[in-house]
């Protein structure tokens, strides 16, 4: 289970929402709600990972489900969850509601049962809080049966064959890209809003990559109107040097879609384990 935390262009945080890897390579699930107006994020698991999340693999506004994509190291052991390929659990199975443990108390695991079910839903008895909504809901064999859409006094989660629907058109060859558009400082509204179109993630610069090693800064770039990143300022430093100026080599050569010239602040996480 992850926590995943959503920025905007600016820096600024948007919302948090709990959410699971479902592969090794750094695949995970959340709702398309949690994403909406994101054009960052990281995800952070409660053993103490931090991961950038490098964009949105697929999301359906319809179905409320999104698969996005964290940078994960390929020596990286990454822990995740499995769906399940059989129907759908019957009526009064009891079932495990688990948040992610960054959550506090609201993200502790939580026993119910299936009341009610279709094709590509589940009504769960019991109430959950906010923060349950993305969490996977699971069966005393450990499979993944839903996904948490909406939570209160009444839990409902889309069941995995909506999951292994929606998952499967994803494109074997898509990247994983921001799809919200920034906001223009002083953009009139009859003009297109900005868009990033090339904005790969920053590397750790050579040497530095030491057990425990970490740092989190903040960016501010500025676009020409042909989409060129002209200045870079350091809003808040990672606290090292060499993790700035990887940073900003690398923020250097994002790329914006023609606009009027806008701006937006970047955050970065640099982490190893």
């Amino acid at each position: 289970m992850i926590w995943v935390t959503v920025f905007d262009s600016k820096g600024n945080l948007l919302r948090t929402e709990s959410g699971f890897f479902i592969s090794p390579d750094g695949r995970f699930v959340t709702t398309a709600r949690a994403i909406e107006g994101g054009v960052n994020a990281v995800a952070k698991t409660a053993d103490g990972g931090i991961y950038n999340v490098s964009g949105i693999l697929r999301a359906s506004k319809e179905l409320d489900l999104a698969v996005l994509q964290a940078e994960v190291k390929p020596t990286k052991l990454l822990r995740f969850l499995d769906l399940n390929k059989n129907d759908n659990p019957p009526v009064g199975v009891g079932v495990v509601v688990i948040g992610s443990a960054l959550a506090g108390n609201d993200g502790n695991a939580r026993q119910m049962t299936i009341a009610a079910q279709a094709s590509d839903r589940l009504e769960i008895t019991g109430a959950t809080p906010g923060s349950s909504v993305g969490s996977p809901v699971v069966t005393e064999n450990g499979e993944v049966v839903g996904v948490v859409t909406a939570a209160g006094e009444k839990t409902t989660a889309h069941s995995t064959a909506a999951l292994e629907s929606f998952l499967s058109r994803v494109p074997t060859d898509v990247r994983p890209r921001w799809s919200a558009t920034a906001e223009a400082t002083a953009t009139p509204r009859s003009t297109p809003k900005p868009r990033l179109i090339f904005a790969p993630p920053p590397s750790f610069p050579p040497g530095q990559s030491l057990p425990g090693a970490s740092g989190t800064g903040r960016f501010r770039l500025t676009f020409d109107p042909n989409g060129n990143v002209t200045n870079i300022q350091v809003v808040k430093s990672t606290g090292n040097p060499y993790f700035d100026q990887a940073a900003m080599k690398t923020l250097r050569t994002w790329k914006s879609a023609p606009s009027q010239g806008w701006e937006g602040t970047v955050p970065v996480t640099f982490q190893t384990r």
